[in-house]
């Protein structure tokens, strides 16, 4: 029988498939904001793979938004069916994974850093919040927000005995390591680019970079190595009971959703990010003697692969602990919700 956690997630995936396959509708009809093709701003035309589409694609997106809504109501319902799993979770890696582009993860890296910036009188090349989201990128964080959103209506149709069987807490603790480890990879190499080493470069190609562009990779190499460290807390107590040193909420558990929402957002884009500089790879447009400017990048979908797998573990196991302590099996708690 199939066990129901909450609705909410598969209700609200339907809600975002309605409103986007609106837009497809409008933008198809003429509307403006089409956010591929001639309406955006590629630099280099290649990052999106869907560079090359004409808002009449908007029919399209909204005949697949319709599919989108029709699966996450089907999720809803009590069913023992595998197929609105199955079409969930192949819907959620396509507006997670395969629509957006490295853009996402540039922007959420460098929003810290030109939020803060103004303040000490220094523009990172001039750039500004705008061009770090520009409605191009803005709209593929919708998507992956309607990816998250659809996934987590999926993992909520499934019981967790059933994802239990491989999301075990072992391999969580794997995973998070190795989460750790990959980005160590990239944040070496920028970080000897900032200190004048040409780690993976020749000294031609480090020599372009002078003048501030390297200490903005060593902050996004910094940006990256205090991820990896948060991502520990996914196996750490400190990541289920906030630690002494915090005001106000010391002694206090931490809300699993304040990890699993954040780590689950970033598996994402490091995945998609990684993914695009495969594409580039394969098509050839890289040099082997600049293995530093690619090849760290290319072992990223197996960072977010790693963090995904470290956070549905994290996940399952604070809701396993959730039930036990309040004394309530995971079935009659969900009944309980249900009634």
């Amino acid at each position: 029988m199939t066990i129901f956690t909450s609705r909410r997630q598969g209700y609200a995936a339907a809600l975002w498939a309605l409103a986007y396959g609106a837009l497809g509708v409008g933008w198809a009809l003429g509307a403006p904001g089409y956010p591929w093709g001639a309406g955006d701003p590629d630099p280099v035309g290649t990052l999106s793979i869907l560079a090359g589409t004409s808002p009449s694609f908007g029919w399209a997106i909204a005949a697949c938004c319709l599919a989108t809504a029709i699966t996450a109501l089907a999720l809803t319902r009590e069913s023992g069916r595998r197929t609105p799993f199955f079409a969930a979770w192949a819907i959620a890696a396509l507006l997670v994974l395969v629509i957006p582009d490295s853009r996402l993860m540039m922007g959420v890296a460098y929003t810290p850093l030109l939020l803060v910036a103004p303040a000490f009188g220094w523009g990172p090349g001039g750039a500004t919040l705008a061009d770090a989201w520009p409605w191009p990128v803005l709209n593929q964080l919708v998507c992956v927000l309607g990816g998250l959103l659809l996934a987590a209506a999926a993992l909520a149709y499934r019981r967790d005995e059933e994802h239990g069987r491989w999301f075990t807490p072992e391999r969580g603790r794997v995973a998070v390591y190795v989460a750790v480890a990959v980005p160590l990879v990239y944040c070496t190499t920028r970080w000897a680019w900032a200190l004048g080493i040409p780690l993976g470069v020749s000294a031609e190609f480090l020599a372009e970079g002078e003048g501030g562009v390297w200490l903005a990779g060593a902050y996004l190499a910094t940006f990256g190595a205090l991820g990896g460290l948060l991502t520990l807390g996914l196996t750490q107590r400190w990541g289920e009971i906030f630690p002494r040193w915090i005001p106000g909420l010391r002694g206090r558990r931490v809300p699993p959703l304040l990890a699993v929402i954040p780590a689950g957002f970033v598996s994402s884009i490091t995945t998609v990010a990684g993914l695009t500089y495969i594409r580039w790879t394969v098509a050839g447009r890289f040099a082997l003697s600049e293995w530093g400017a690619w090849l760290p990048e290319c072992f990223w979908p197996i960072w977010g692969a790693a963090l995904a797998t470290a956070t549905i573990c994290y996940h399952l196991r604070r809701r396993r602990d959730g039930h036990q302590e309040s004394g309530v099996s995971p079935l009659h708690a969900d009944h309980s919700i249900r009634s």
